[in-house]
C-alpha cells in the first residue's frame, strides 16, 4: 500500500497555505491542472502510471487548489479503513474536483477505480490516465446496458479486491436531488456482498470551464467539504440503505449551506 498523504480521520487546510497563486487563482490553477494532466497522461501512455503515480497526481491537484486559496475540510477518513476488504463508495457529483482529488484520499487506503462515461476516455492525456486505472465504462446510450455493465464489471473488480466509486446522479449538479439519485451503488454492493461507504461533498470551488467544460477556474471563497460516512451493510432489498445515503448527503449539504432543491434552483451541469 502507498504511503498515506493525508493520515488520520480529519484534514483541514492549514492557515497560510495560499501562495502568490491566490492573487490570480483561476489563471494559475488552469495552468497547473493542465501541467498535471499532461505529465500524468504522458506517463500513462508510456505504461508507467500505477496507483502510486495516480495518488501523487491527485495530491498535486489538491495542493494546487490550496495554493490558489481554496480551503479543504475533509472528515471521516477512518471509515475508509474501517470497511473490511473492498467496498462501494457512493457519492453525489458536483464538479470535476472530486474525480481528481478523491484518489489521494482513498487509493492509499484501498485500491479503487471509478465508474466513468466512455467519452472521458477520449480526452487527451486524461483519457490514458483513466484507462490505466481499469475503470468501469458506461456509454450513456442504453440505461439497461449501462446498468448491466456496472453490476457485472463491478462484481469482477470487487472480487479482485478493487473498490468502486459510483456517482449515481450520472451528471454533475450544484444541488442534490434524491429523486434522480439512483440506487445502482446499493445494488452493486448487495450483489457483490461488500460494504457501502457514502460520501457527501461540496466541490463547487472548481467551476465549469467556458472553453473546456471540465477545466474551469476556481472560486477560493468556497470551501471544499468532503465527508466519508460510516460503513453500511446491505440488508434486504437495500431501500433503507439507499435512503440513509440520500439523507447523509442531503443533511451534509444543508450543513454546508446548500439546501435541498426546489423549483428552479435545481441546476444540472
Amino acid at each position: 500500500m502507498n504511503d498515506i498523504p493525508f493520515p488520520g480521520d480529519v484534514y483541514e487546510t492549514p492557515e497560510g497555505a495560499g501562495t502568490f497563486d491566490r492573487y490570480l487563482p483561476s489563471f494559475f490553477f488552469v495552468l497547473n491542472i493542465f501541467d498535471i494532466v499532461r505529465h500524468d497522461g504522458d506517463l500513462a501512455s508510456a505504461g508507467l502510471y500505477g496507483g502510486k503515480e495516480w495518488t501523487a497526481g491527485s495530491v498535486r491537484t489538491l495542493r494546487s487548489l490550496e495554493r490558489c486559496g481554496v480551503r479543504f475540510r475533509i472528515s471521516g477518513m477512518n471509515n475508509i479503513e474501517a470497511a473490511p476488504g473492498p467496498c462501494v463508495f457512493v457519492s453525489n457529483h458536483m464538479s470535476t474536483l472530486e474525480t481528481f482529488v478523491l484518489p489521494s484520499l482513498i487509493n492509499p487506503r484501498k485500491v479503487v477505480t471509478f465508474v466513468v462515461k466512455e467519452s472521458l476516455l477520449k480526452y487527451p492525456w486524461f483519457g490514458p490516465v483513466l484507462q490505466s486505472r481499469d475503470p468501469i465504462v458506461v456509454r450513456r446510450v442504453n440505461p439497461r446496458e449501462d446498468f448491466n455493465s456496472v453490476l457485472e464489471g463491478g462484481v469482477k473488480h470487487l472480487e479482485a479486491g478493487i473498490s468502486i466509486i459510483v456517482f449515481p446522479q450520472s451528471t454533475r449538479s450544484e444541488f442534490f436531488d434524491p429523486a434522480i439519485f439512483n440506487s445502482i451503488g446499493v445494488k452493486l454492493a448487495k450483489r457483490a456482498a461488500v460494504p457501502l461507504l457514502p460520501i457527501a461533498l461540496r466541490t463547487d470551488a472548481w467551476r465549469n470551464g467556458m472553453l473546456v467544460k471540465d477545466y474551469g477556474g476556481v472560486s477560493p471563497e468556497r470551501t471544499v467539504h468532503i465527508r466519508f460516512g460510516e460503513v453500511m451493510h446491505v440488508n434486504g432489498n437495500g431501500k433503507a440503505e439507499h435512503l440513509r445515503i440520500c439523507d447523509f448527503i442531503s443533511d451534509s449539504l444543508k450543513e454546508w449551506g446548500l439546501p435541498r432543491p426546489s423549483g428552479n434552483n435545481l441546476k444540472h451541469k
